[in-house]
């Protein structure tokens, strides 16, 4: 993955919150997202208090790289940024889909609102409750925005097992914003079945897959405020940690890791197979209406 040096980057969708003492959280880290969803959630929860009791820099857990970025966000002012902020690849994939979905919306008759990307350490206080960084990445609709502690990618390597890379973490971005724009479409209103293989949870969590799929699509082609490409080069490794990501945050694989067998009837995010298939279907069609997972019993 190659993000361009001479593109201007856009920091007003992007807070930096880490290291201001955070919102708090509920025990165990739960927040309520009663129409949201994340690419962890829960899932991922189960998995640190089984395996590492925290995540990494909690008690059980390894020790964090200090910190020396927070609140530092605003600075990430051209992709050359990157080369003294390794951080500031966090703006670059939010201006990417966000920039993306902001002409995508319009182009198709729907009006886009914007959706904030925070990110947080610790604890954070959203429109949707107090939540904690074993949450894991989330979006909440109550304030329209896209909640990252960036120590979960961590997770999702160390304690979950995928290869990481620039791409599996904006594959993870993505995914949230995906989220977002079925909020737009009324669709997080449909979610009534949390649990079960068909139910509505596993396919709005399929569905934001997808939509992330749509946006790599066209990810090469989106451009910065200068009408400079932000992303100017995916290669085939980039995909493959993409669906290695999605396929880690498997239901049937993180049941399997932490109980030893797979119960579909517990699903909420739906199969590995499941998520690399609807990642890819968006990611191969660029085109969001290809991404009914409402529509079909196939998923």
């Amino acid at each position: 993955m190659k993000f361009n040096p001479d593109a201007d980057l856009d920091t007003s969708g992007v807070s930096d919150v880490r290291g201001s003492g955070g919102g708090g959280g509920f025990p165990g880290g739960r927040v309520a997202l009663p129409m949201g969803g994340g690419i962890g959630g829960i899932i991922v929860l189960v998995i640190i208090l089984l395996l590492n009791g925290g995540l990494p820099g909690g008690d059980g857990g390894e020790p964090s790289a200090p910190n020396t970025a927070a609140g530092n966000l605003g600075a990430c002012k051209r992709g050359a940024d990157l080369q003294q902020n390794r951080d500031c690849r966090f703006v670059i994939y939010q201006n990417s889909i966000e920039g993306f979905w902001a002409g995508e919306l319009p182009r198709r008759g729907k009006k886009y609102t914007r959706a904030r990307m925070e990110i947080f350490d610790g604890g954070v206080s959203t429109g949707c409750g107090a939540a904690s960084s074993d949450v894991g990445p989330f979006y909440c609709p109550s304030d329209m925005k896209v909640y990252l502690d960036i120590s979960f990618f961590q997770v999702l390597q160390k304690q979950l097992g995928a290869q990481g890379g620039d791409f599996a973490e904006a594959y993870v971005v993505a995914h949230e914003y995906g989220h977002h724009v079925q909020n737009l479409y009324g669709i997080l209103g449909k979610i009534k079945t949390r649990t079960g293989p068909k139910s509505d949870s596993v396919r709005s969590e399929l569905q934001a897959d997808c939509l992330a799929g749509v946006w790599t699509n066209h990810a090469k082609t989106v451009t910065g405020k200068s009408g400079k490409a932000l992303i100017t080069e995916l290669t085939d490794d980039d995909i493959a940690r993409s669906l290695d990501a999605a396929a880690t945050v498997g239901d049937d694989r993180i049941q399997q890791k932490t109980q030893g067998r797979v119960d579909p009837e517990n699903f909420s995010h739906g199969s590995s197979e499941q998520r690399m298939k609807w990642f890819r279907t968006g990611m191969e069609t660029g085109d969001m209406t290809t991404c009914d997972t409402w529509a079909t019993d196939d998923l």
